[in-house]
């Protein structure tokens, strides 16, 4: 896949607020005769695809998805955030069928993942119109960082501040591999479509957006958000969390607005010359 162009790369605040919220959407980015043809192609499947398939690779058999992914707001996006030529970890169409009944637990797509500098994309498409109704994912606002195992997170039904998803057609969604989400019970007349691909980044994750305003104030305001369901003291271990992980993306340690990592991480390297303790020494100095 040839690279994006510049001006399709994410910006430095865009980039910011994926690692503050764990996601970032694009309305209406799919063209519409795209959309239009999207329904039956889920409805056929889309090939397998074998792990670790490098993405210029995966999609041989499905000339929609090859075109899905070359879209350039979709590839600038993907290669600001997994780089070029990430890999196919795994995909998958999900239906929800008209009149359900059932909901999905909320949960993230991991293992407990103990990568600090380093993390996955999902790729959301919905190729319809998703109301309330129709039941769209829901998803809570930085809790990527929080480390969970799965569907530990299951017992919970509502948490504040989390987000139930509607869009015009041809949104795409592309989200954190931790973040916490869940699909709705749909209680409309119609089925629900939604199209999804996890990419492995096969390079370091470093400034691989558009960073001309990679100093810009808005990007210590992205990072500095808090959400309705932290806690008063653990929401700040997110924030911590979000400032290493931004550290790690800009391959500049010392960036830290607030003080939040230096502030835990301060080890001074200077020694302070030591006055000796032998009292025969100590009188001599004082005569």
């Amino acid at each position: 896949m040839p690279n994006p162009h510049h001006k399709n790369l994410l910006t430095s605040v865009q980039m910011a607020s994926f690692v503050a919220t764990g996601a970032f959407r694009m309305d209406a980015v799919v063209p519409d005769e795209m959309n239009q043809q999207a329904i039956e192609v889920l409805k056929a499947g889309i090939p397998g695809v074998p792990y670790g398939t490098p993405l210029s690779e995966a999609f041989v058999d499905s000339e929609f998805v090859q075109r899905l992914v070359q879209l350039p707001e979709v590839a600038g996006a993907i290669h600001s955030l997994v780089g070029p030529e990430p890999t196919v970890d795994h995909h998958a169409v999900h239906i929800r069928k008209a009149h359900e009944g059932e909901a999905q637990n909320l949960h993230g797509d991991a293992i407990i993942d103990v990568r600090e500098d380093a993390f996955d994309v999902q790729l959301m498409y919905y190729p319809q119109e998703v109301t309330l109704e129709m039941g769209g994912t829901l998803s809570v606002p930085g809790s990527h960082l929080r480390r969970t195992n799965e569907s530990d997170t299951g017992r919970y039904q509502n948490l504040l501040g989390q987000t139930r998803l509607t869009c015009p057609p041809g949104t795409v969604v592309l989200l954190h591999h931790g973040i916490w989400h869940g699909g709705r019970r749909n209680d409309s007349a119609i089925d629900r479509y939604m199209f999804k691909i996890r990419f492995n980044p096969t390079v370091r994750q470093v400034r691989l957006w558009n960073t001309d305003d990679l100093y810009d104030d808005a990007v210590a305001h992205e990072l500095g958000q808090y959400f309705p369901w932290y806690e008063n003291a653990t929401g700040r271990l997110e924030i911590f969390n979000r400032v290493k992980l931004w550290q790690a993306l800009i391959g500049d340690d010392t960036y830290d607005p607030e003080y939040w990592v230096t502030r835990v991480t301060n080890r001074p390297r200077r020694v302070v010359a030591q006055r000796s303790l032998n009292p025969h020494a100590a009188k001599k100095e004082m005569a």
